[in-house]
């Protein structure tokens, strides 16, 4: 493979643009993990410079991937001065709950109108992989274990999955990244309080009943209850508990 100074000028400006667009991809998928865990805390300023260092990359990468998180909604252009975490609100949170419950009762009812032998399988697999992974690495403290996010996360996709819809499921990812946010920052007193395993199967069970009202009712209920825990945190909203 010839280096960049035996490639034509052309050639070398491809190379160099296909790297600024690998790392600000790299950067923004590290950005989009901490902001979503609340390793950057809502509202704070994010200055180019910080970043820079912070993730050991220029400034093109930064700004492309700070560029990219405001469409996502994870990060916010202020007039004049530069970028900010999302901040958080009470008013968002359930404005979002509202309208994922919204879009995700639409897709599970076309999921039961298809009724694709396949998504009831997809299921019941999803949810024997999720039922096995322990919801925290330590039995006395809570300490994330990042397998059950993965397949709760998928359990969740899966339960809508047989919509048969891309966009459909596409918005109803990005509100779930939305509430995953609100999540990871009150999780330490969310864990206690819920009994994830049995809502979970009550839902599955649903499905295999071809029950849609109460599946529906379920998963209406399961994500009302998670945001009015985090409702009840004083320490995440003290003006508006």
């Amino acid at each position: 493979m010839p280096r960049l100074s035996e490639m034509t000028p052309a050639a070398q400006t491809a190379g160099q643009a296909g790297s600024t667009v690998t790392l600000a991809t790299n950067l923004y998928d590290r950005l989009r993990t901490d902001l979503l865990q609340g390793k950057l805390e809502p509202g704070r300023k994010l200055q180019i410079e910080f970043l820079c260092e912070q993730y050991q990359a220029g400034q093109t990468p930064v700004r492309e991937a700070l560029n990219r998180l405001t469409s996502d909604g994870l990060v916010e252009r202020r007039d004049q001065r530069g970028f900010a975490v999302a901040g958080i609100s009470a008013a968002d949170l359930r404005e979002i709950t509202r309208t994922r419950v919204w879009l995700e009762e639409v897709a599970l009812r076309e999921a039961f109108a298809a009724d694709a032998p396949e998504w009831e399988e997809a299921l019941v697999l999803a949810y024997h992989r999720l039922s096995k992974a322990p919801r925290s690495l330590s039995e006395t403290e809570y300490q994330e274990n990042p397998e059950w996010e993965r397949l709760h996360r998928a359990f969740h996709r899966t339960l809508i999955g047989g919509c048969q819809s891309r966009w459909l499921l596409g918005f109803c990812e990005q509100l779930s990244d939305q509430l995953y946010r609100y999540r990871q920052l009150s999780v330490r007193r969310i864990y206690p309080n819920r009994h994830e395993r049995e809502e979970h199967k009550a839902m599955l069970d649903a499905v295999i009943e071809r029950d849609a009202p109460r599946a529906i009712a379920l998963m209406k209920s399961h994500y009302e209850t998670t945001a009015d825990i985090i409702l009840a945190d004083a320490k995440l909203f003290p003006d508006e508990s």
